[in-house]
């Protein structure tokens, strides 16, 4: 499939924005289901790059760096499968499971600009000695636009190359191999949210996980209310949220004046 030069640098500029938004910026263009429906509109197929954006978000939900290290990167991996899947044809679990080596290259791209910028640092410190602010966003900037342009070459050079040869090595593959790799990609959303609720998940919290979940399978098999079965289970799950702050904000309130004691030792 070809494309024109217009929306290849569009997925430059939005590959560009997205490497800097993830240390900078608002900090959650970045996410896979952003840029999915982003690169999805520029491709002209904004329903795959809705499916393929929330695939992968839910696969990278629980992923955060621990000190310097980097998990796989949520920019290129997920801007590439969302590529991968328009360009190719690809079934988006197929097109999950094969951009995670870009994923990977996206996160030694964060560990080369770290690495390259830590000798700065100490020159940093010297402009803020100085009281130079200029100085300092010099430094930042220099840094941001860096880590863009690796981004977008990296994922524009891949979607240049992919589309133009990408279907003769996809055509290529078996049928047990793309069996596999839908499979991977299916189950990698699961265990990425399941990342997420070893870190959230507290003893007092099991009763309305296991509630919500009952729920869904319930709304989700009746056919009048599979449609908007999220939109209903995000209002139940907002009402049980909200009636348990109330319950704690009276509760704690309670305690407060019953610590206040009484004039008469009552």
């Amino acid at each position: 499939m070809q494309y024109s030069i217009l929306q290849v640098v569009l997925v430059f500029i939005v590959t560009f924005i997205a490497a800097i938004d993830q240390f900078s910026f608002l900090e959650s263009l970045y996410q896979p289901i952003v840029t999915g429906m982003v690169i999805g509109l520029i491709l002209g197929d904004l329903q795959t790059g809705l499916i393929v954006g929330g695939t992968y978000q839910l696969m990278t939900i629980g992923n955060m760096p621990i000190g310097g290290a980097q998990p796989p990167n949520a920019v290129v991996g997920g801007i590439m499968a969302t590529v991968l899947a328009i360009s190719l044809n690809l079934d988006p679990n197929i097109a999950v499971a094969t951009a995670i080596p870009f994923s990977l290259l996206g996160q030694y791209g964060v560990t080369l600009i770290f690495t390259l910028m830590s000798p700065l640092m100490s020159k940093a410190d010297k402009y803020a000695a100085e009281a130079n602010p200029k100085g300092i966003e010099r430094l930042n900037y220099f840094a941001m636009a860096l880590l863009g342009l690796i981004f977008g070459v990296v994922v524009t050079l891949f979607f240049i190359g992919g589309a133009t040869m990408g279907q003769a090595v996809v055509s290529a593959i078996p049928a047990w191999l793309s069996s596999g790799l839908s499979a991977a990609g299916g189950m990698m959303r699961f265990v990425g949210f399941a990342i997420l609720l070893k870190f959230m998940m507290s003893r007092d919290m099991w009763g309305f996980y296991f509630l919500g979940f009952g729920l869904a399978l319930i709304v989700s098999n009746i056919s009048a209310l599979s449609t908007p079965a999220l939109l209903i289970l995000a209002l139940i799950g907002f009402g049980f949220a909200f009636w348990d702050f109330q319950q704690n904000t009276e509760l704690k309130g309670a305690i407060e004046v019953s610590d206040g004691g009484e004039e008469d030792g009552i």
